[in-house]
């Protein structure tokens, strides 16, 4: 690829980047509702559950880290599994009984009336990140959903929905990224340190 083309496809995607990014105005009240649900669980002695598939689950992993060490403060540790990481669990969920159930199943193990359930999917249509937000609600515990596209089947389950409307998995997911940012720099704010 000529440093002309590199041009041309950098510039496209700062171009398609930013018009996400200005798009994201939209979910400030969403983007409360969720900052309330995670400092008022985390405040109360309640932890949060996090869970994606791919890229989404290493932005699964990074929203746990902001809360287990630290965003931009130094303050105590905030409890944040990110159902992700157990590869062992993952994969004897996924042989034993579907994929599917990987989230879900660790979910019913770990939930607890108060806890949080945050979910990334970038299409909504992960059938393992569904049936986790069905398994959270006769659990009691509230539900946050990072989605992309237009939803898919995932859209209207999760107490908050962050939608950012494209159609480039790779533009949701800067946006997301984006996003899970800024709950951390709310959240923070109203955290005891």
């Amino acid at each position: 690829m000529t440093v002309a083309r590199v041009q041309d496809t950098l510039a496209r995607a700062i171009d398609e980047s930013l018009k996400v990014t200005a798009s994201l105005s939209q979910l400030a009240q969403p983007l409360e509702r969720a900052a309330d649900l995670v400092s008022r669980s985390l405040v109360d002695g309640h932890k949060l559950l996090v869970c994606g598939n791919g890229g989404s689950a290493a932005d699964s992993a990074h929203l746990a880290t902001e809360f287990v060490c630290r965003f931009q403060h130094d303050r105590r540790p905030y409890p944040a599994i990110a159902l992700t990481d157990a590869g062992s669990t993952l994969s004897a969920i996924g042989n034993d009984y579907a994929f599917d159930e990987v989230f879900a199943r660790q979910v019913r193990a770990f939930g607890q009336p108060g806890d949080v359930l945050v979910v990334f999917t970038t299409s909504g249509k992960s059938a393992n990140i569904r049936k986790a937000l069905e398994a959270a609600k006769p659990l009691n515990v509230a539900s946050i959903a990072f989605l992309g596209k237009d939803g898919g089947f995932t859209r209207g389950i999760a107490d908050v929905e962050l939608l950012v409307p494209c159609d480039s998995t790779a533009r949701i997911q800067e946006a997301q990224k984006l996003l899970l940012h800024v709950l951390c720099e709310i959240v923070e704010t109203r955290l005891p340190r």
